[in-house]
């Protein structure tokens, strides 16, 4: 009677046990909707071939849109922490909208990775992890490119809100040190769909070249403008332009556009050398297999990178707690800072308790817009 007992001890304490296992669950926030979903909607692509399993352990993925919306963005981030307990965020492709997930992100102690180069200030990012390159690294290589095209002076022509601001201030000190000069700075909002009076003056002051900085499908206009009030010197666009909506709209008027890149998109045209060569190809064989030729995005590579860190972190991370517990998403965090040199298809990464970040200087690819296409410089 005593070993039945024991018996029937020991199998209610399974079944407890294993009612108690959780699946992963992963909370994404992307702009399928709205100004950005021309950078979302390739990232939504590339999530359909995320995997079922991770480490043994199925794996969730709650998908939802943030319409573009700073607003709808923190209403996603609070649903993800208070109803569906998610163990990790993802998202989102905006910074702005990725700016107002994070402090809901920390509050419940839940790691954002997010796919836009979102700033916060320091040691508010304990929690945030970015996936594109910092400005800093990218505003690099296009100061070092502009040294060598020999440009003298710029102009800044870019959004009103923490993305324009982020690399205003990143590439202003970069360029005085340069010895380039910043003869201009117009701002203007993302739901604008004119900028002729920033680009007169812009034109007006005739700088060897201008700075634009935009996203997605928001980034041809803004040249576009500055092509019909004549403006002839050369024209620099940030990595958030680095698709193929850039040509799709902007047509003519982006041709010859130096376009700043991480290494996804450019398998092809990158040495052997290249770290990232390898799985910069297998990110586009996969992602064009499934979506058709020529569909390759630089924000899809950033949902590859993400699978990339998810599936080196999550089995790290079950050997020290199990989904759905506070324990686990902490492992989660510190596994992300301490799993060292992983290769992305955007570049090297080294995720690191003091830096959140990870990418360095030389990860920034120079590309040029070729009939349409982004070729490497």
């Amino acid at each position: 009677m005593k070993m039945k007992k024991t018996l029937l001890a020991l199998a209610i304490t399974a079944v407890t046990s294993t009612a108690a296992l959780a699946d992963i669950k992963i909370g994404v926030s992307l702009s399928l909707t709205g100004p950005g979903s021309g950078l979302g909607t390739p990232m939504q692509k590339q999530l359909q071939l995320f995997p079922k399993t991770i480490g043994g352990e199925k794996v969730t993925v709650i998908l939802l849109d943030d319409a573009s919306d700073p607003g709808k963005g923190s209403a996603n981030a609070r649903r993800f922490v208070t109803e569906d307990k998610v163990d990790i965020i993802f998202g989102s492709c905006l910074t702005p909208v990725a700016a107002a997930m994070t402090d809901i992100a920390s509050e419940a102690g839940t790691v954002q990775i997010a796919g836009s180069p979102v700033g916060v200030p320091p040691g508010k990012d304990k929690w945030l992890f970015r996936l594109p390159q910092s400005n800093n690294v990218m505003g690099h290589a296009v100061i070092e490119h502009m040294k060598k095209q020999g440009i003298k002076t710029v102009g800044f022509l870019g959004y009103a809100d923490v993305y324009g601001q982020q690399w205003l201030e990143a590439v202003q000190p970069e360029l005085e040190k340069a010895g380039i000069k910043m003869v201009g700075v117009e701002r203007f909002a993302r739901t604008d769909t004119s900028v002729t009076p920033q680009a007169l003056k812009l034109t007006s002051a005739n700088p060897d070249a201008i700075l634009v900085v935009a996203s997605g499908s928001g980034a041809a206009m803004p040249q576009m403008g500055l092509v019909e009030r004549g403006y002839k010197g050369k024209v620099y666009q940030t990595h958030a332009a680095a698709t193929p909506d850039l040509s799709r709209i902007g047509g003519k008027a982006v041709e010859g556009t130096f376009v700043v890149s991480g290494p996804a998109l450019l398998g092809d045209q990158l040495p052997d050398s290249h770290p990232s060569k390898k799985l910069a190809l297998d990110f586009v064989q996969k992602f064009e297999k499934e979506h058709g030729p020529n569909t390759r995005n630089q924000f899809a590579g950033h949902s590859y990178d993400f699978q990339v860190a998810m599936e080196k972190a999550i089995p790290l991370a079950l050997k020290k707690a199990k989904p759905g517990t506070p324990e686990f998403r902490a492992a989660i965090r510190d596994t992300l800072e301490t799993m060292g040199r992983t290769v992305f298809s955007h570049g090297v990464m080294n995720w690191t308790p003091a830096d959140h970040w990870g990418y360095t200087l030389e990860t920034g690819v120079m590309t040029k817009v070729v009939d349409g296409k982004f070729k490497v410089e």
